[in-house]
């Protein structure tokens, strides 16, 4: 009899131990009985000792059933997983299935799933394509299909279906389900490199540097400026890598960005790319897991979660726009796939790319500190010149829409230049506040103590917090109905603008608005064919886009983040910034942004505008080290929440009591979170920090169990947050 360690999705902090007839390789799933339920575990070591050297051994339950003849998490993704666990203290069970696709948690099997395939018939054989003149889609699709079977699904999608239906009616084709077959560096046969721009000097250095770090492990940052050509740098960087039929895995952060970045490595390399992110079906999500780990596709590009991918050949990891704080993953298992990159990296022992125009100040510090090779693109590609840069005093100016009047003069300039104008909002919705005009209440979510957002389209208010809503009614304090909005939003400034600039086409893009499978993407592509000439937005139009023809940027009340309580405020609006200003004079038209501000003498603006970025980074870096603050010390939050305040805040309490007793660590709290209160619960925080990673970690990991047993551990919602990015 074997003893089977097996991580079960529960969240404890522990392996449990199951009985088999047989040893069995880590990495396969295997179905157990846990309590009343059937839970499918993965193996991740089997124990070969004799039943007398087990604690309780006649006690352990058999494992029910096996469901893979070989591992489905390899031994590499095995000790990551085990790295994952340890080092955010994380239940081993929920670590490994946030690794699998969704099916394959449910126990769904991992061989290749067969697929509905368009194939000749032997009638359609002997047919030629020129019976079909009549009907160009159904001859195209016909002429398609004589080079080889269709998936079914993507000959509907690129001929429509009454074409398919058609060949099928007519006994030309026939729809087959047929299982995949999978092979590695199949991409070699269709490999063919097109027509690619001469890097310049900088980019040159760039490729070299990464070309000569092929088979090793290394981390390079690649800090850019915006426009300068940092996608080029990584086409041509893996080029050599594809030849040798090595895989490349690409994260980005948004989904909005993957299919531009998609679309530009299929042109250059004439392969499929494999896609992962969370507008996919579970079954496609699955199709290109077994794609990679087969190793038939050679680039595969996702989200925070495609670190997860297996990979049959590593050749290359690259993390585009490595600063997004989407990286992080902030419930549940709270990693960082920046973090995370560096240690799948060096298991397989392959280069690392880290790409910004605005880095992290963590990946900065390690470059500047000689911890990364530090590459830097200083000009921008083509000959395009840098954008201009400039503070907006709105002080003592008439405002429109929260438009300052200055501010429209240069909007309307650039419109009848026919450019195209960006206007930044960071808040969706029409006004972020709505107040009665007779008593002056603020109409407020109770269950977060917020003010509701106003959405006038959809004449409703949504709390952005817990997303309650609710109908526009008269004020419940006095029952008058005459309320009036604060503040600006996207929908509100898109209405203004609608007044302002008669007959100028305009687009809003916001969550609201870009919601559904490649909406994003229809939009960007209709703002590059210069259908619209305003186009106003969130964060979600600052992250690295291509608009060729937009030669201004105006940020609306930059003001909030310049006195928020977090310490990472200056930095995450300085790369906002930044990055707004890289959207502008992409191309040969010369862009300008302009900041609107009613504090334009603020140092941290006035930094960003005459020294940029760079300047502002390092300063800020030794801001940091005097103060004591990451990158230069370590830091984990624990956090507290529960309908009644003062059990949270009696657990952190209790909790710094435990730590006290375990290690001279530096404690700050409990206090309340940025958002004290969220869906109606009450939250605080307990800020852990020491100059070292390894006591903080091993004070943690001694503590745990004490804060477990606590009175209150069963009463509030309490998680542990290693290397914190957002104290909200």
């Amino acid at each position: 009899m074997a003893f089977i360690q097996v991580a079960v999705p529960v969240p404890l902090r522990q392996l449990f131990t199951y009985t088999h007839d047989n040893a069995l390789s880590a990495g396969v799933r295997v179905v157990v009985p846990f309590g009343p339920r059937k839970l499918v575990g993965v193996v991740v070591e089997t124990l070969h000792k004799p039943e007398s050297d087990i604690e309780n051994s006649n006690k352990l339950k058999a494992i029910e059933s096996v469901l893979d003849d070989s591992p489905i998490i390899d031994e590499v993704l095995l000790k990551m997983a085990q790295w994952l666990w340890q080092y955010y203290h994380h239940a081993p069970g929920e670590v490994l299935h946030a690794m699998l696709p969704v099916l394959l948690r449910k126990g769904e099997s991992a061989a290749p799933t067969p697929q509905d395939m368009l194939m000749l018939t032997e009638e359609g054989k002997q047919t030629t394509a020129d019976t079909l003149s009549r009907a160009p889609k159904q001859q195209a699709c016909f002429t398609a299909m004589a080079g080889g079977a269709l998936l079914a699904s993507q000959a509907r999608k690129q001929y429509g279906a009454p074409a398919v239906k058609a060949l099928v009616e007519k006994s030309l084709a026939s729809i087959e389900e047929v299982a995949p077959e999978f092979k590695s560096g199949s991409w070699l046969a269709t490999l063919s490199v097109s027509e690619k721009p001469v890097p310049d000097t900088e980019q040159s250095v760039a490729i070299a540097a990464l070309n000569r770090q092929q088979g090793n492990f290394a981390v390079s940052l690649l800090e850019g400026v915006t426009g300068s050509g940092k996608t080029e740098v990584y086409l041509q960087a893996i080029e050599p890598l594809l030849r040798d039929g090595k895989q490349v895995l690409i994260l980005v952060p948004e989904i909005g960005l993957t299919p531009q970045t998609v679309s530009r490595f299929e042109k250059r390399f004439g392969i499929a790319v494999g896609v992962l992110h969370s507008q996919l079906s579970d079954k496609e999500r699955l199709q290109v897991w077994q794609r990679a780990k087969a190793g038939e596709l050679g680039i595969i590009i996702g989200t925070r979660s495609a670190i997860f991918t297996p990979l049959h050949n590593p050749g290359m990891l690259i993390v585009d726009e490595e600063h997004d704080e989407s990286f992080k993953q902030q419930d549940g298992l709270r990693y960082h796939a920046r973090d995370l990159a560096a240690m799948r990296a060096k298991q397989h022992n392959i280069p690392l790319l880290l790409g910004s125009a605005t880095p992290a100040l963590e990946t900065l510090n390690n470059a500047l500190s000689g911890r990364y090779a530090h590459l830097q693109l200083t000009k921008r590609a083509g000959g395009a010149k840098s954008t201009h840069q400039h503070v907006l005093d709105a002080r003592d100016q008439p405002i429109h829409y929260g438009i300052s009047q200055g501010l429209l003069t240069i909007m309307r300039q650039h419109i009848n230049a026919g450019n195209q104008v960006l206007v930044f909002v960071n808040r969706r919705g029409y006004a972020p506040a709505l107040l009665c005009h007779h008593c002056g209440e603020t109409v407020m979510c109770k269950r977060c103590d917020r003010p509701y957002t106003v959405h006038k389209a959809q004449n409703r208010l949504q709390c952005h917090h817990c997303g309650g809503m609710r109908s526009m009614s008269n004020c419940e304090a006095c029952h008058h109905n005459e309320l009036v909005t604060a503040g600006t939003g996207t929908e509100q400034v898109e209405q203004g603008l609608a007044s302002l600039f008669p007959g100028v086409k305009q687009v809003r893009i916001d969550s609201d608005t870009v919601r559904g499978k490649d909406k994003l993407h229809q939009t960007l592509e209709a703002i590059n064919r210069q259908e619209y000439q305003l186009l106003v937005g969130t964060q979600i139009l600052s992250k690295g886009h291509h608009f060729p023809h937009v030669t201004l940027v105006a940020v609306l009340d930059c003001d909030g983040a310049l006195f928020s309580a977090d310490f990472r405020a200056p930095e995450k609006l300085a790369q906002l910034v930044t990055q707004l200003a890289g959207r502008a004079g992409r191309a040969s038209k010369p862009g300008e942004m302009w900041l609107q501000t009613h504090n334009p003498h603020h140092p941290l603006l006035q930094d960003l505008v005459h020294n940029g970025y760079g300047h502002f980074a390092r300063h800020a870096l030794m801001e940091r080290k005097a103060a004591g603050l990451p990158p230069f010390i370590s830091q984990f939050v624990i956090r507290a929440e529960a309908t009644d305040s003062s059990l949270a805040y009696r657990f952190l309490q209790d909790s710094k009591q435990v730590f006290h007793q375990q290690h001279a660590i530096a404690l700050n709290g409990p206090f309340p979170c940025l958002i004290e209160k969220r869906q109606g619960r009450f939250r605080f925080m307990l800020v852990c920090s020491h100059e070292k990673r390894a006591p903080l970690h091993n004070a943690l990991r001694l503590a745990l169990p004490f804060l477990q047993a606590l009175p209150q551990a069963m009463k509030v919602r309490w998680s542990i947050d290693i290397d914190p990015t957002d104290f909200s």
